[in-house]
């Protein structure tokens, strides 16, 4: 269940984030891209602007539905949680996922991301109870959580950890980080 869900739905929200906007120079160019739990597609969108084949998937039809028009985009809609990995064996050069978390499938993300590809990844932690939604621990990655995921062969190349303002008051955990090459 996506559990970035606050006042502002990120489906609603329109413009990329700012943090994604930083880190995408570091996407190759034309590269594939896979948006995980793309709500209305913000992130695909911005992607396919920059030329790159662009995979977004989510569970809500009603979310994706606006993509299916969306030049080099192909919208799945998928219970990434229930179901089937709908990308098994494939990889991209870029996993790029915002205001979502299901721990279970962080295994599967990294395996997602091309050699010396980027993952993207920018969800709430530990302290935004004290903003609203989510507050549930489930769903807030804990200090230093996404650095412990990716293990110490990948090259963290930002990652930060604290209270945000915008788009709205929260506590933010994010990571930009390269696929070790093998």
């Amino acid at each position: 269940m996506n559990q970035g869900s606050s006042s502002q739905p990120h489906s609603d929200l329109g413009e990329p984030s700012e943090w994604v906007k930083r880190w995408a120079v570091q996407v190759p160019t034309a590269g594939g891209v896979l948006d995980v739990a793309c709500g209305g597609g913000r992130h695909a969108r911005f992607f396919a602007a920059r030329g790159h084949p662009v995979e977004a998937v989510d569970r809500d039809p009603q979310h994706i539905a606006g993509l299916s028009m969306v030049t080099g985009v192909h919208a799945l809609c998928a219970d990434i949680e229930n179901g089937p990995w709908p990308y098994p064996g494939r990889q991209f050069a870029a996993v790029v996922v915002t205001n979502y978390l299901h721990r279970p499938l962080l295994p599967r993300l990294l395996e997602s991301v091309l050699p010396g590809g980027v993952l993207i990844y920018e969800t709430f932690a530990v302290g935004n109870e004290a903003y609203g939604r989510p507050s549930n621990p489930d769903f807030l990655l804990k200090p230093g959580e996404l650095r412990a995921v990716i293990g110490n062969d990948w090259q963290v190349l930002g990652y930060e950890h604290g209270p945000v303002e915008t788009p709205k008051p929260a506590v933010i955990q994010r990571i930009c980080a390269l696929a070790p090459v093998r």
